[in-house]
């Protein structure tokens, strides 16, 4: 998995690392903040939750384009240090009346800035690593790499949301309004640690960072790409943009209708096993014992297997032990679902190398087209479960009106969602960006990589559709309607395919 990948690779995914944590830390609480601060309706939370989501990842066009010509480096650096002064304003504590509204929404404007300029140009980086023909063949597993490093991030970042604002509230005696911000500093702290990495291990990718390639095979390669070439390329990138854009929309519903899901019909309270989901310490040793099994049977001398097999017995001890200590009904917080996601993307990349890795040796690994399609047939499958959850269950507003005496159902149901469109995200993202890298041609990557962000942007516009629908309709209807949009997505993919595939040879 590791094996043969250049150091640039860790160095980027790490400096990444430490700015997705922030990020993630952040939009964990950002929906329930704007309703509980600013009284905002739901419908009217959303919308500003998705119009963030929008702005934060159509600025990477400009970024892009920016970086084109005067360096990604310079860029990254610059959108690093924008991004600290955006979560510096958002943490201070200002209430909830007109003035701390329009603070917040400045704040948000340089966060978006910020990763618009960092953000794109450091996949870009990272895709320019494999430039070099002997590195080629690692493109797909390079990305896989790089994506899993960001998921990190924001696995720890739900838990640290949720434990920073707890704490606020009932070690320094803040209102419960006023210890989000807290939550929303700890994002402060990881961008300075992500301009640390960055600059600490430059050395490994410093060669990367102009806004034009110097070496000789990329000239010629700029050379034989024919303006036809060229405009098919593009055409091909712009289509998979419009598909992805309805994946976006649903996969981003994490941070809205699945929270409000959490929030308003599960139930508030876990013991036993099913605790053991919520403690962030468990999902770490689980990820232990993935990645020294895979080492056990991969590693090359008897040093390296006694080391993971020692992992392994470790980190069964500890989750033993843990089971022993889950004998107390535990209290289940709304954001701290969205960890699951992460988790089960770090979790699940070393199996998904595994699969993909046996099917090339076979010569049967799907193409980066294909997988795209697949993955918007298995989100489709995630919503299945949400809607079979919901049924049964009261409207949103019915809900809100029963109170205590409404329905609950098991948390599991959404620890399962999780789980599916997490596959359905192994399938398509990091797929999705290491086919923009192979396809683009080479004076539009900062451009084009941009404009993979452009339909996750649009795609966060629509999650507010999300919001809009939560209340009077069924639940039921409101899974539909992302059922049918994945569904529809990925035919249109399957009806290209064969153009598609063509221009990724």
């Amino acid at each position: 998995m590791f094996e043969g990948q250049p150091k640039g690779l860790f160095a980027l995914a790490l400096s990444n690392t430490g700015e997705r944590f922030g990020y993630y830390t952040m939009i964990a609480v950002f929906a329930l903040f704007l309703r509980a601060n600013f009284g905002l309706s739901a419908g009217a939370a959303g919308l500003i939750y998705s119009l963030f989501l929008a702005f934060v990842y159509l600025s990477p066009i400009v970024g892009g384009i920016l970086a084109d010509k005067y360096g990604y480096g310079k860029m990254v650096t610059l959108g690093i240090v924008v991004m600290l002064f955006g979560y510096l304003l958002l943490s201070i504590p200002l209430g909830g009346n007109t003035f701390a509204l329009i603070f917040m929404l400045a704040a948000l404007l340089l966060i978006g800035v910020g990763t618009g300029l960092y953000k794109g140009n450091v996949q870009v980086m990272a895709g320019n690593l494999y430039d070099d023909p002997k590195l080629a063949g690692k493109r797909d597993a390079g990305f896989s790499v790089f994506y899993m490093a960001v998921n990190i991030g924001a696995l720890f970042a739900p838990t640290a949301a949720v434990r920073v604002k707890e704490w606020a509230e009932n070690s320094l005696g803040f209102s419960s309004n006023d210890a989000y911000h807290f939550a929303f500093a700890v994002a402060c702290l990881s961008m300075v640690i992500s301009i640390i990495i960055y600059y600490t291990f430059r050395y490994t990718f410093r060669h990367v960072e102009g806004s034009v390639q110097s070496s000789a095979e990329t000239a010629s390669h700029t050379a034989e790409l024919s303006l036809k070439e060229t405009k098919s390329r593009i055409f091909a990138l712009c289509f998979v943009f419009a598909v992805v854009i309805f994946f976006w929309m649903s996969y981003n519903q994490n941070g809205l209708t699945l929270t409000y899901f959490a929030d308003e019909f599960t139930q508030k309270t876990s013991y036993g096993l099913q605790s053991m989901w919520f403690d962030v310490v468990n999902l770490v040793m689980i990820i232990f014992i993935v990645y020294a099994t895979f080492s056990l049977f991969q590693s090359k001398t008897k040093r390296a297997r006694y080391i993971a097999s020692g992992v392994i017995i470790f980190a069964m001890a500890v989750l033993i032990y843990k089971y022993t200590q889950a004998n107390q009904v535990i209290d289940i917080s709304a954001p701290i679902f969205q960890q699951f996601g992460a988790f089960f993307v770090v979790a699940l990349t070393p199996v998904s190398l595994a699969i993909f890795g046996a099917l090339a040796k076979k010569d049967k690994e799907p193409s980066a087209p294909r997988k795209i399609a697949y993955g918007m047939l298995v989100a489709s499958l995630a919503y299945v479960v949400m809607l079979i959850a919901s049924f049964g269950l009261n409207t949103p507003d019915q809900q809100k009106l029963a109170g205590d005496d409404g329905t609950f159902v098991s948390a599991n149901w959404l620890i399962v969602n999780y789980l599916i469109i997490t596959f359905a995200e192994l399938l398509l993202s990091p797929m999705g960006i290491s086919f923009v890298s192979k396809v683009s041609p080479p004076k539009y990557k900062g451009l084009m990589m941009g404009g993979w962000f452009v339909s996750t942007a649009l795609g966060n516009i629509l999650v507010s559709v999300g919001g809009f629908l939560w209340g009077s309709y069924p639940l039921w209807f409101v899974w539909m309607v992302f059922i049918v949009l994945c569904v529809i997505s990925a035919l249109f993919m399957f009806v290209m395919m064969k153009r598609l595939e063509k221009v990724a040879e």
